[in-house]
């Protein structure tokens, strides 16, 4: 097996990217790590993290990025973690289409246009890796969190497409299953909302009012939030083993519904789903 040690990973300015950018360089990874802000890819540059400047929402930065990554590598890639994403929060019919695509901008079609200038070059190498980091709600949806989960939805069928449609290579391709992970994303989740979302016009402005208050909240919402290094053990074991997995469940939330939905009638899980259940 070639060894997997030099990796490209997205969305590093805090959270799941930062905690596993800084883990995999010091265990000894050739890491280039990936920001959306300038600010970011100079504070982690002085951190000695090479990072580059990438958006998932511009084409034309997807490619300066990875062509500014791909030299930092020494023109060589083993592996990619696809983290880089956002959460649009708010009911389906108070969403602008507008917002609706640029959550997919950034979710799903940002990953598409790296990924297939990473497989390029992975085909013409012999190898590689492919890790996505998807979520929870990539397998089960929620009230006000439709934007986000169709996004992952589709990139758990577009990550299944592209494990069979390479499965006649030697590039591997993984996804991690993401429950709730203490980091940034709820902060991040509050400003988009509150930029996107007329929520005091809208039906659901009492549930909206709930939602502002979870997301201001710096505490834990589920008990069985987990700290960023249990996607980072996920990430290793997808890099290292000889036969990574199609999927590696992170929390009891997505182990949960990765059950849930393959043996529960949907009405039942429609139950579930009501109370919150993940």
């Amino acid at each position: 097996m070639t060894d997997i040690s030099r990796i490209l990973l997205t969305g590093c300015s805090s959270g799941i990217g930062y905690h596993c950018a800084k883990r995999l360089s010091e265990l000894g990874y050739r890491v280039v790590a990936s920001c959306r802000k300038h600010s970011d890819v100079a504070r982690l540059n002085e951190q000695n993290i090479p990072t580059v400047h990438l958006d998932l929402s511009d084409s034309s930065l997807i490619e300066q990025g990875f062509k500014d990554a791909l030299a930092l590598l020494d023109g060589r890639i083993d592996a990619l973690f696809n983290n880089g994403a956002y959460g649009q929060t708010g009911a389906l019919e108070d969403l602008k289409t507008c917002d609706l695509k640029a959550q997919f901008e950034s979710n799903f079609f940002g990953w598409h246009h790296l990924t297939q200038l990473v497989l390029k070059k992975m085909l013409a190498q012999g190898y590689g890796r492919i890790i996505q980091n998807s979520s929870v709600l990539g397998l089960a949806a929620l009230r006000f969190r439709g934007a986000y989960s169709a996004s992952k939805f589709a990139l758990e069928g577009y990550t299944d497409t592209l494990r069979l449609e390479l499965a006649d290579t030697p590039i591997k391709i993984s996804l991690i299953e993401t429950g709730p992970i203490n980091s940034q994303f709820r902060h991040n989740a509050k400003t988009v909302f509150l930029n996107t979302i007329d929520w005091q016009s809208s039906r659901h402005r009492d549930s909206y009012q709930a939602t502002l208050k979870r997301l201001d909240s710096d505490k834990p919402l589920n008990p069985y939030t987990l700290e960023p290094e249990a996607v980072m053990q996920a990430l290793l074991k997808a890099l290292t083993q000889p036969l990574p997995k199609p999927r590696y469940y992170v929390t009891r939330a997505s182990k949960f519904t990765g059950i849930a939905r393959r043996i529960l009638p949907t009405r039942w899980l429609d139950k579930v789903l009501l109370k919150g259940g993940v």
